[in-house]
């Protein structure tokens, strides 16, 4: 009774709009006030309780920091020069300006893990490029969109840091290693419809009298970026620092780049950036800190157990069971942001994960991979969101092109889910 008076409060207060965090620590909270009987009070010190302790866990101190990066470096100029470099690579041609946003959106996955830093540093440079190209506004939202969705995918990763608060048996380095070849593959599977849109629809039309820029002149101003990602995940792997520290580290690189190299930052802008890290990362924070009042009342009110037990002895064999956890996901992904859905379902579904003897590390990844599908699933999509914003097109104009992205992503999670080795490969090869 109480357990579903829990969900219910939540799912009412979401639908009045009441935002997420708040309506996960009122559900919680009244939960366990109604649940104590008699010593109300008592019962209801477990909320300030758990409200710190959602917080007062080391992996955590990475996330402002890592927040902190993808602000600094949208503010760099580093975008524009990996984009002209990749042009210098590639050339002008029908295709290959959505080609070029989908990798560089991937390479600064190496240096954020934050998808709508990415779109908006990515969009902000290509969107323009392409609409000068020929290519339709709505349908340069829905590439940028999607590719900055790789981000959480290839280290570093907020999503991966946040699992591995949830799950102790997931390290964070493991997790990091194994997002690297699902990351790529679902960069590269993107490519395709992007590409076969473009030229089917014969976009572009004007991308021919693009030019190409010199390949020497556009590598010198485009490698202090190119040396981020080495410098940040080269560093985690030899030992010199953790990944906490190596957000740390890479706050620093990024002010050198921004403030010494390019001189695209300067001192009074520091305020700005400083206070969009602080915002975004307060947002992220709070929603830990009351999701953990709501997962207290989930372990403490016996909910885990019950539907543990219902969907494992509910015939469905242990792929059915996946593939409705997969179908659970992208539901929930279509209204939920990814950190929310970390923090709602992982203690329900690690038990199920538990039973199934699935490796924590892949199940992660593949949890991952639909969040990452839910930041580019309208009608909520963080992603798409900001892109659409620089574009100034409306999220609904995006959906007969994103369609065909999204079933790329999806083929890229049934592979990874098919063949567990695209994600434990790599740990197991660097010892994790």
């Amino acid at each position: 009774m109480i357990a579903a008076l829990l969900f219910t409060i939540f799912i009412v207060a979401m639908l009045a709009g009441v935002p997420i965090a708040a309506a996960l620590g009122l559900a919680g909270a009244a939960a366990i006030a109604i649940a104590d009987q008699g010593t109300q009070w008592f019962g209801l010190l477990a909320v300030p309780q758990n409200f710190y302790a959602g917080l007062g866990k080391y992996p955590l101190l990475a996330i402002p920091m890592f927040v902190l990066v993808g602000s600094i470096f949208d503010r760099s100029g580093v975008a524009s020069r990996l984009v002209r470099f990749a042009l210098a690579i590639v050339g002008p041609g029908p295709g290959m300006l959505p080609l070029i946003a989908i990798a560089v959106a991937m390479f600064l996955g190496g240096i954020s893990g934050s998808g709508p830093a990415t779109a908006a540093a990515v969009g902000a440079v290509m969107i323009a490029a392409m609409k000068r190209a020929g290519y339709p506004d709505a349908y340069s939202a829905s590439v940028v969109g999607a590719a900055a969705a790789t981000d959480i995918l290839i280290p570093p990763s907020v999503a991966f840091i946040v699992y591995s608060v949830l799950v102790p048996g997931a390290s964070v380095p493991a997790l990091f290693a194994a997002g690297m070849v699902p990351g790529i593959l679902a960069g590269l599977a993107l490519i395709v419809p992007a590409v076969w849109l473009a030229r089917t629809h014969r976009m572009g039309a004007r991308e021919g009298d693009v030019e190409r820029p010199p390949f020497w002149a556009s590598l010198r101003e485009a490698a202090w970026g190119l040396a981020a990602p080495v410098l940040i995940l080269g560093g985690m792997r030899m030992g010199w620092f953790t990944p906490t520290e190596a957000a740390v580290v890479a706050v620093f690189y990024g002010l050198f780049i921004g403030m010494v190299v390019h001189r695209t930052i300067r001192v009074r802008d520091l305020f700005d950036i400083f206070r969009e890290a602080g915002e975004t990362s307060a947002i992220i924070l709070i929603v830990v800190s009351l999701a953990g009042i709501f997962a207290f009342s989930l372990s403490t009110l016996g909910v885990i157990d019950p539907v543990t037990n219902a969907i494992v002895n509910s015939g469905l064999g242990e792929w059915g069971v996946m593939a409705l956890i997969v179908l659970l996901l992208i539901v929930a992904g279509m209204f939920l942001d990814g950190i929310s859905i970390f923090l709602i379902f992982v203690p329900l579904l690690l038990p199920i994960a538990q039973h199934f003897s699935w490796d924590l590390v892949w199940f992660g990844v593949i949890l991952t991979l639909m969040v990452a599908l839910g930041q580019f699933t309208p009608p909520l999509a963080v992603n798409l969101m900001v892109s659409c914003r620089i574009a100034r097109v409306p999220i609904e104009d995006t959906v007969r092109w994103i369609g065909w992205m999204l079933v790329a992503m999806l083929l890229v999670t049934v592979a990874v889910i098919a063949f567990p080795q695209l994600a434990l490969w790599l740990p197991a090869r660097l010892g994790y």
